[in-house]
């Protein structure tokens, strides 16, 4: 009779630490072009800060489950605080739209004062699995000689190709890319 308790205890502290064991969490960060080279004269970009809403300023990717509700995803992660990681995309697509070496993330800056200052604030960051992303940025562009500056407002769709996380953060470093090609027409524009 004991070696009978004693299987079915085991059996029970098996069961129970299975139940209690939750699957790894997984880290994803956004991608940008692979740099190129480029120009050493080209126009040196400084670009930050970014700013974001609070629900999404986290380290958990926040995705949209209905029209008022939205689902904070524990085990799928940024790897990165995101307003670092977007200025970081951002810096490499204008690094290649502009054809130029000299494009930093503002935050990581040790070079001298830059020629452009790109300031951003997002004002959506919404992630639908399986179905779209959609970033609205407002962003500014700054040229410090002269001090002239040049506003705009990207607002963006990318649909994601798949259902999983993964689709999901490769949608929105397109659509990153796409507001990084509005914000490179602005610079070459002054």
């Amino acid at each position: 009779m004991r070696h009978l308790i004693a299987i079915a205890t085991a059996v029970l502290l098996v069961a129970i630490a299975a139940a209690c064991s939750s699957p790894p969490a997984r880290f994803y960060t956004l991608s940008g072009p692979t740099p190129v080279g480029g120009d050493a004269s080209g126009p040196s970009v400084a670009v930050g800060p970014v700013a974001l809403p609070t629900v999404v300023d986290r380290p958990q990717i926040v995705v949209h489950s209905g029209a008022n509700e939205v689902r904070l995803d524990e085990f799928n992660r940024w790897a990165s605080p995101l307003p670092e990681d977007i200025a970081r995309v951002i810096a490499a697509n204008l690094a290649q739209e502009l054809a130029s070496q000299r494009v930093w993330p503002y935050a990581q800056s040790t070079q001298p004062a830059a020629d452009f200052q790109v300031r951003i604030d997002i004002q959506k960051f919404e992630s639908t699995l399986g179905d779209a992303v959609v970033i609205e940025a407002l962003w500014s562009v700054r040229r410090i000689a002269g001090d002239s500056s040049k506003s705009g407002r990207s607002l963006v769709r990318e649909a994601t190709g798949g259902s999983d996380f993964e689709a999901l953060v490769a949608a929105h470093s397109r659509a990153l890319a796409r507001v990084s090609s509005e914000i490179a027409a602005a610079i070459r524009a002054q």
